[in-house]
């Protein structure tokens, strides 16, 4: 709502004047800005009939910044031609002036001053007209400012095309009484309650009109999960990095690209059923079966489809270095409970290249969590069966004050890459995490607080399905 002193004084100017007041005329009278009074008008309006606002618009020229100090001060080239003693002045002198630059060249055009070439230690700059000169620019300036002479159009695009002008649009309110004008405004009621029924006060009171055009309330709409949307960042964040995007639509794999080509045994307790122990020496003298590397099973990592596409790569005819990245859906035979679920999506990223070390993995690994949002990481000596070195990827959790593991990475090895064809001095670099438990380090933890309206226990959360997954 507006001012009530400024609706006040608005209406008694409008109650004085014949046929109405300028909006911009009121508001330079009473020394406020032209908003203020928009906002008295457009509540008065909203009354209903005591006032006409016709919105008008005008147009006129002003000066601008350069302009007000041209017309303060003096044009560019008079000020170069006053800098210039008798004796003259090297002309690398006057081009250090803020002025100079311009000013040199508008006074040469005007042949006010005259440039000596053959002088010692450079070209000298002497005036060639008498001081009684006249600056054109600024008297011009001058009169726009006061409002004293209506230029020619000529003049004005001259000074337009030198950015000293520039033509401005005024909108502003012819305001009038209305059929309901009255100096004294009453607050209208907006709704019709139970109790001006009853008690048939609504008969005395003013309501305001309905506005059947207004679009109402938006309805409630449904929303992206939290997990596209960090996962459409992640893709966003490798796109930047150059990776290229692995095509990861099958979902069904065979047991040599999930298990044998990443150098895991057949007889490894991930590729049973349940768990099984086994001799741990020997641990990797055992018959290959074909029979066991064709099985197909849902896929448990999407490392599978890494592997399919650096034996790909192997198969060119040139080794070119490589940047991939996947972002889809894995299936383990879990038991559910109430930290583990039988599917999760997981990131992956891999690059292929020669000369290749850990430290490599490290600084991309701070690119690509720093550009997440996440800054605090520490690395881990772990075991893979495909990776060597190989690293645990942790990230302080400032919600549970703790730090917590978001990935695993590593270095492929050798006995992998080499049956696959690729050059012997050719390194792999490759990380994977699950995209639900970084969600939830990044800005997840509030969001869900938002989302179930009370307070959550922040452990409860991190050690939930959707956060334990992949870890």
């Amino acid at each position: 709502m507006a001012d009530a002193g400024v609706v006040d004084t608005l209406l008694q100017r409008i109650e004085k004047a014949d046929d109405g007041v300028d909006s911009i005329n009121v508001a330079n009278s009473l020394g406020v800005d032209h908003q203020v009074i928009v906002g008295a008008v457009k509540s008065l309006i909203a009354l209903g009939d005591v006032i006409t606002a016709e919105l008008r618009s005008s147009k006129h020229w002003e000066l601008t910044g350069e302009g007000r100090e041209i017309a303060e001060q003096g044009s560019h080239e008079a000020r170069v031609f006053y800098s210039i003693p008798s004796e003259g002045l090297a002309q690398s002198d006057l081009m250090k002036l803020s002025f100079g630059k311009v000013g040199f060249s508008k006074a040469m055009s005007n042949k006010w001053i005259k440039v000596d070439k053959t002088s010692e230690g450079g070209p000298m700059v002497f005036r060639a007209v008498e001081e009684d000169l006249k600056d054109l620019v600024r008297a011009k300036l001058l009169q726009i400012q006061g409002a004293k002479v209506q230029l020619e159009e000529k003049d004005k695009n001259e000074l337009k095309k030198r950015k000293l002008l520039s033509e401005v649009t005024v909108k502003s309110y012819w305001i009038s009484k209305g059929s309901a004008f009255s100096t004294t405004i009453t607050k209208q009621e907006t709704e019709l309650t139970p109790e001006m029924i009853s008690s048939g006060s609504w008969k005395e009171k003013k309501f305001k009109p309905y506005n059947f055009e207004a679009l109402g309330v938006a309805p409630d709409s449904g929303h992206l999960h939290p997990l596209l949307k960090v996962r459409t960042q992640f893709r966003q964040i490798f796109l930047e990095m150059g990776f290229t995007e692995m095509p990861t639509n099958n979902f069904i794999e065979s047991s040599f690209w999930n298990f044998d080509s990443l150098f895991q045994p057949q007889q490894h307790p991930a590729r049973d059923q349940h768990d099984t122990f086994f001799l741990s020496d020997p641990a990797y003298k055992y018959n290959w079966k074909i029979e066991e590397a064709q099985k197909n099973i849902l896929r448990t990592h999407t490392t599978a489809v890494s592997a399919r596409m650096l034996y790909k790569l192997a198969q060119q005819a040139e080794f070119k270095p490589v940047k991939y990245f996947s972002i889809d859906r894995v299936f383990r035979n879990e038991t559910l409970d109430a930290t583990h679920l039988a599917e999760f999506h997981q990131i992956e990223g891999v690059v292929a290249d020669r000369g290749l070390t850990l430290g490599d993995l490290m600084g991309i690994l701070h690119q690509f969590f720093t550009k997440l949002g996440i800054t605090k990481l520490r690395f881990k000596p772990a075991y893979n069966p495909y990776t060597e070195p190989s690293m645990e990827v942790f990230s302080y959790h400032e919600g549970l004050k703790k730090w917590v593991e978001v990935g695993n990475s590593g270095v492929f090895r050798p006995e992998m890459l080499l049956p696959m064809g690729l050059p012997e001095d050719v390194s792999v670099i490759a990380w994977g995490l699950s995209l639900e438990r970084p969600t939830m380090i990044k800005y997840g933890i509030n969001n869900i607080r938002e989302l179930v309206g009370h307070k959550v226990n922040l452990q409860m959360v991190y050690d939930s399905p959707i956060c334990r997954l992949g870890s």
